[in-house]
């Protein structure tokens, strides 16, 4: 599933194309994705020029005087700029065709991405009771230990809960527990200051390095096979259950918390 570096990359590669292009039509095939995209996609998005275009968590914000377009791209969705004339696919649903002779266009083998309308002045209820973003100011190891007070349950879990600090998927969290030295199970109350003060700035390094490898590998996306090329990241731990630690050697284990798999090294993390 695309996680936060994997849909920054994906807004970076698309905003200088969509940035004060005028939408002329939006193409809906599939309306029905995890949501029913709302009347409103088709009422307000055409003949608007798009001011912006921003992320907060997972979401993609295109932002018009009318209001703003919410795109989520589900566990295997992508968007793609193609040439107006790219005949679509069978997981195209929906195009938005730009006064540039160009079309976004996404795709969605899943369906479980969304398109989704935010009115001005408004913020969209699944965006509304958000926590900070990690590159956030106020986003540091004082915040989670203050947040972390009497909470039982395991760290691990405790930074996936979006609540607390947005976009820190499973794969980084895994990685940044690794770096820091703490044990996922750990319960996340019992964690200290400092080690929280050494997560945090974890969290931020790994998220930045996945996103600048993202820009690096990214394929082009104006290109009719131009799907995203995520970053590959050399990963430490996630996904590397019986391999030997790149650290220690201790082979890497793998548990299951809140139904997503977890992996840790026994002993570099405590």
């Amino acid at each position: 599933m695309p996680e936060l570096p994997e849909v920054e990359t994906t807004r970076r590669g698309i905003a200088p194309y969509l940035k004060g292009r005028r939408v002329l039509d939006v193409v809906i095939r599939q309306p029905r994705l995890r949501w029913p995209i709302p009347p409103a996609v088709r009422r307000e998005l055409p003949g608007r020029t798009i001011d912006d275009v921003e992320r907060r968590a997972k979401y993609i914000l295109a932002h018009t005087a009318a209001g703003s377009a919410l795109l989520h791209l589900g566990m295997s969705g992508s968007l793609r700029v193609l040439d107006a004339d790219v005949p679509p696919g069978p997981h195209d649903h929906f195009d938005w065709r730009l006064d540039s002779g160009r079309i976004l266009r996404f795709t969605d083998p899943r369906r479980f991405g969304s398109l989704l309308w935010q009115k001005p002045g408004t913020t969209h209820a699944l965006l509304a009771d958000l926590g900070p973003e990690p590159f956030d100011a106020v986003f540091d190891g004082a915040y989670l230990w203050r947040r972390s007070r009497g909470r039982k349950i395991g760290v691990k879990l405790f930074l996936m809960d979006q609540k607390i600090v947005v976009g820190v998927g499973n794969i980084y969290v895994a990685e940044a527990l690794f770096a820091a030295g703490i044990h996922p199970l750990r319960a996340a109350g019992s964690v200290s200051l400092a080690r929280y003060e050494r997560l945090a700035q974890e969290i931020k390094r790994i998220l930045s390095y996945a996103i600048t490898r993202g820009g690096t590998t990214l394929r082009d996306f104006i290109s009719p096979d131009g799907v995203p090329g995520y970053f590959e990241q050399e990963l430490f731990v996630y996904g590397r259950a019986g391999e030997p630690c790149k650290v220690c050697g201790t082979p890497v284990r793998a548990i299951v918390q809140g139904q997503r798999s977890t992996f840790y090294c026994p002993r570099c993390q405590r």
